[in-house]
């Protein structure tokens, strides 16, 4: 059993939690994930790792409340427990070599990207992120992403807040304007990691991509790597496991 030490409301439909898991808190990487069970009857569910704290043994994770499970795990209060907790699972991020990177995430998505752009910039690395959401009411962990990037742009598709438009207008502002990155790696709808992958392609910036269903079993990686190339046709590398 896996203790619950800390919950909080990010927005009406998204909930983070704080699990006390040490053995997972010493290992896990960002990129990575676990598979939970809510109780001894309950499906397993992936979730993918939002943070860490060695010393203190707990693992964050960040969830959407969109089905009976997820509805389950959010009526969990703080210092009630959950079943099974298991992991890390998957492949953590590449991180050698890159120097300056730009970070994409939407909506939820933001919750698995905001570990990543931590580890670059805890790395040392220039980290650019962008974040968007449908509108104000939607938006998460802004102060998380402003803390660890160099610079953030926070985007909302009716101009509630932030600047109005989608994620692709500030990528492409920057990539016409010459700037250029080690990598872009792109976490949300896949409508969103599509067009964010169509505006980097003609200046040949390699791009990953979250494809997390391929979560689902436990056996593959969190994530496929769709790297767009100035040479080449686009290429998807089976990480681990099955697609």
């Amino acid at each position: 059993m896996f203790q619950i030490l800390h919950k909080k409301e990010l927005n009406p439909t998204v909930t983070q939690m704080e699990i006390l898991a040490p053995l997972v808190a010493k290992k896990a990487k960002p990129g990575q994930f676990i598979i939970l069970r809510v109780n001894e009857e309950g499906e397993r569910i992936p979730l993918t790792v939002a943070g860490t704290n060695a010393e203190e043994g707990t693992v964050k994770i960040i969830f959407q409340i969109v089905g009976a499970t997820t509805a389950l795990l959010n009526a969990k209060n703080e210092g009630e427990f959950i079943q099974d907790f298991v992991g890390p699972l998957g492949v953590a991020t590449h991180t050698d070599g890159i120097k300056k990177v730009c970070i994409v995430g939407g909506g939820v998505g933001c919750a698995i990207a905001m570990p990543v752009a931590q580890e670059f910039h805890r790395l040392g690395a220039e980290v650019t992120s962008i974040i968007g959401f449908r509108s104000k009411d939607l938006l998460i962990l802004e102060d998380e992403f402003r803390a660890c990037s160099d610079r953030l742009f926070v985007m909302t598709d009716d101009g509630s807040y932030g600047r109005h438009g989608n994620v692709t207008v500030p990528l492409k502002e920057m990539l016409e304007s010459g700037e250029t990155f080690d990598m872009i790696i792109t976490i949300g709808p896949l409508i969103m990691m599509k067009f964010v992958t169509l505006a980097a392609k003609p200046f040949g910036v390699p791009v990953t991509v979250s494809m997390n269903p391929i979560m689902i079993d436990g056996t593959g990686g969190r994530q496929a790597r769709h790297q767009i190339c100035l040479r080449g046709r686009p290429r998807l590398q089976r990480l681990r496991g099955r697609l």
